[in-house]
């Protein structure tokens, strides 16, 4: 069912002037959805939620070509998108979700249109990320972001890159392609997204063996349960008794099916479409899709209550659930999850192992 209000209340984002009219509906909105929480169902809010941020990275993205035009650069020159990685690119992002981006645009028709349009998207780029600082999103830790001169590239120059990181799979270089198989466009041209997407389905088939490495990486991140069901809490210092959700619990589920999305040829980037395309595929029984989904919500769920930090005047989420939040309520619900995600990680890895010969 439509909801109309809240469909004119995304038109007006779109309409905003200002990043300071930007700031404002972020936080108004935000906080309207901190308070749904109490009595709404948690996967309606996070949807909410998510096509709140969509909207304001859209409209921040058309004040920076506004800006790039005020200053004298003009329009862009090519077709071009801006993607999202990481929760962002899955729709899974929190209140407090940081930059994870990139941006690909169309091929030049010589050299020194390339040139022009190099120097073009990396200035809107850059203008992009400064506007999504100022709107409340720090930029994402490890560089994987659009103003990086290594995630803003043209079409041909985007499929030179996925090859080369499928060519030598390196830790680093798996890393980037699990990070690459989240991205989604959020502004632009989404038949360049699409172009990207399909030269990364097409190297993966014929690169069958790197699902062993991506593997690896995948297992890094273990479930916090313990083999008697028991919680693993941080043990010492200042966060002794919280849970890191993030890395215990949420991270874990999305590797796994990410993976598994892969192997089955899914093209989905959020969590919750891929148990369902998967089960759809007969790669998921449906018991164990219906277990899936409800531990996965549950996960999404408990991120919104993460304990956050001040870092440089900006909101940041720790990942991590206080221990005056783990009430006897949750522990429960909270430990069935677990159980499911740490048997999610089990059925990828006998999968995979079982594939490659038991390595």
């Amino acid at each position: 069912m439509r909801n109309l209000e809240w469909e004119e209340r995304l038109l007006e984002i779109a309409g905003a002037r200002t990043l300071e009219q930007l700031s404002s509906a972020r936080e108004t909105e935000q906080k309207c959805l901190q308070e749904r929480l109490a009595d709404s169902p948690a996967d309606k809010v996070i949807v909410t939620l998510n096509e709140l941020h969509d909207a304001l990275i859209a409209r921040a993205l058309m004040l920076a070509e506004n800006d790039m035009a005020r200053s004298g650069f003009g329009a862009p020159p090519v077709p071009y998108a801006y993607m999202l990685y990481g929760s962002g690119g899955r729709f899974e992002q929190t209140m407090h979700s940081d930059q994870d981006s990139g941006l690909i645009y169309s091929d030049a028709s010589d050299e020194a249109d390339e040139v022009r349009n190099r120097d073009y998207f990396l200035k809107l780029a850059g203008k992009a990320v400064e506007f999504l600082v100022v709107i409340g999103y720090p930029p994402c830790e490890g560089n994987v972001i659009a103003s990086n001169p290594q995630w803003c590239l043209s079409v041909k120059e985007w499929a030179r890159r996925i090859d080369h990181w499928f060519a030598e799979p390196n830790w680093e270089n798996v890393r980037y392609l699990l990070i690459a198989a989240d991205g989604r466009p959020v502004w632009g041209d989404r038949t360049l997204a699409e172009l990207l997407r399909d030269r990364y389905f097409n190297d993966l088939v014929r690169h069958p063996v790197i699902a062993h490495r991506m593997l690896e990486n995948t297992l890094r991140h273990k479930v916090l349960v313990g083999v008697f069901g028991q919680l693993l809490k941080e043990r010492y210092g200042e966060e002794a008794g919280s849970l890191d959700i993030k890395y215990g619990a949420y991270i874990p589920m999305v590797n796994a099916f990410r993976l598994m999305a892969m192997q089955a040829g899914i093209h989905e980037t959020s969590t919750l479409d891929r148990i369902r395309a998967l089960l759809r595929a007969g790669a998921l029984e449906e018991n164990e899709a219906k277990e899936a989904i409800e531990a996965f919500t549950l996960f999404l769920e408990l991120r919104l209550y993460a304990s956050v930090t001040e870092e440089g005047g900006r909101i940041v989420g720790s990942g991590k659930i206080p221990a005056s939040r783990l009430t006897k309520e949750m522990i429960g619900p909270l430990k069935k999850a677990l159980k499911t995600g740490s048997k999610m990680q089990r059925k990828v890895q006998r999968e995979l192992q079982y594939r490659f010969g038991g390595r």
